[in-house]
């Protein structure tokens, strides 16, 4: 999971007209003029900021936070921060609710809320009053509760809303596996399978179905916001045949066919996921150019594709099991393909978004082998598979594509 927060400032940058991304590392006049001429044929997308505008955003946020936390005593910060847990409950106890839905129509008492989502209304109130507190819910002057611009968002109807993040987030089951943290610190294992008895990934997929379609809705929200900034700023042109391993419902897969017609998908998941996908590339009417194939990357992946797309999958695996990942799709892949490797990268220096250090300690305490990695941890992870580092783009949403080649691939692979 990355930093959600740079996600969406690079969304929220949209605009009428495309950008050219720049490369990591590309910042004079020289790479500037070939990289304009490399991307001049990409259709048009929304205007997004560079990476590095975005990162100097979120610097500055960082430094004012800083900042805000110097202004009270040191001892009361970890206080503060302690809250932090009411916070995650009640956001999602009010997106269970609908509150947000209820009050899209206007402002209304906690009283006319509680009768009509069934809660008790002294509860009711002193929770959304918290929330306004926290300044994810308004209020107007005469007390009744409203919309503000963060609470909008969680609405069913809202096109970006984080709700289906929220839910999984605040979950009960993930809960159990969070309070297995000092289990995982203590001995590198899987906080979930003290939990729950058994290893993340066969939970959400067998154990509690509930559980994997909220994982697969939250990872949805993430494509959405994600998928209209890769179609728009990498490079599509020269791919025939896609094939979006691990793609969870699709959601990604479909912005890249709504914006690029050349391009025809194969939606590799587990069988699980499968019949959500469909439904999702037929809503957007797009199920005649994707094939969907059930299976598990860890054993093959599906043969002749020319481009392979990883989003987010690699840093849920140990180095052995990426290997293993990395492998079969090198069997698999054309002789001329490459594959697209779009993860969140670590610092050398260590200094890191909260929000992407958050994300490793949430892959220990899921599946234990998990883990957000270096640009350096990754190349030795690619050399040791055999592939080259052909490109390492940044995209504004502060993730990487890496774009990989086979070092010595097969002869006879055509």
């Amino acid at each position: 999971m990355q930093p959600l927060i740079a996600l969406q400032a690079a969304v929220d940058y949209a605009g009428a007209n495309g950008e050219t991304l720049r490369r990591t590392g590309g910042g004079t006049a020289e790479s500037r003029k070939a990289q304009r001429s490399s991307t001049s044929s990409k259709p048009k997308g929304p205007q997004l900021p560079p990476a590095w505008v975005v990162r100097r955003l979120l610097g500055l946020r960082e430094v004012w936070g800083r900042g805000y936390t110097r202004m009270v005593p040191p001892e009361i910060v970890p206080i503060e921060h302690s809250f932090r847990l009411i916070l995650n409950k009640s956001l999602m106890v009010a997106v269970e609710l609908g509150i947000a839905d209820q009050l899209e129509a206007g402002p209304r008492t906690a009283e006319e809320l509680a009768l009509i989502v069934g809660a008790n209304p002294d509860a009711l109130d002193r929770m959304l009053a918290f929330l306004v507190s926290a300044g994810l819910l308004g209020r107007s002057r005469d007390g009744k509760y409203k919309n503000n611009a963060v609470s909008n968002t969680l609405r069913k109807n809202h096109p970006r809303s984080p709700r289906d993040w929220v839910l999984f987030a605040g979950a009960d089951w993930i809960w159990d596996a969070w309070n297995q943290l000092g289990h995982s610190v203590r001995t590198g294992e899987s906080g979930m399978v003290k939990a729950h008895g058994t290893p993340f990934f066969d939970y959400v997929s067998s154990s509690n179905p509930a559980a994997g379609s909220a994982f697969t809705r939250a990872l949805a929200f993430y494509s959405r916001l994600q998928g209209p900034i890769l179609a728009a700023k990498y490079d599509f042109s020269a791919v025939n045949r896609l094939c979006d391993v691990g793609g969870g419902s699709g959601t990604l897969l479909v912005e890249v066919l709504k914006v690029h017609p050349n391009v025809n998908g194969v939606l590799f998941e587990v069988p699980e996921v499968l019949a959500a996908a469909k439904e999702n590339l037929a809503t957007q009417g797009l199920a005649d150019r994707c094939e969907f194939v059930g299976g598990n990357f860890l054993e093959s992946v599906p043969t002749g594709c020319d481009h392979y797309l990883l989003q987010f999958v690699l840093h849920d695996w140990s180095d052995d099991s990426c290997a293993t990942i990395l492998g079969n799709l090198k069997t698999a892949m054309r002789r001329d393909g490459k594959v697209l490797v779009i993860e969140n990268v670590l610092e050398a220096n260590g200094r890191d978004p909260w929000t992407l250090r958050a994300s490793d300690l949430l892959m220990l305490v899921l599946t234990g082998s998990g883990r957000e990695r270096t640009r350096d941890e990754f190349a030795a992870l690619f050399q040791r598979t055999g592939f080259r580092l052909a490109r390492d783009v940044t995209l504004p949403s502060l993730a990487h594509v890496f774009e990989l080649v086979p070092v010595d691939p097969p002869a006879a692979r055509r």
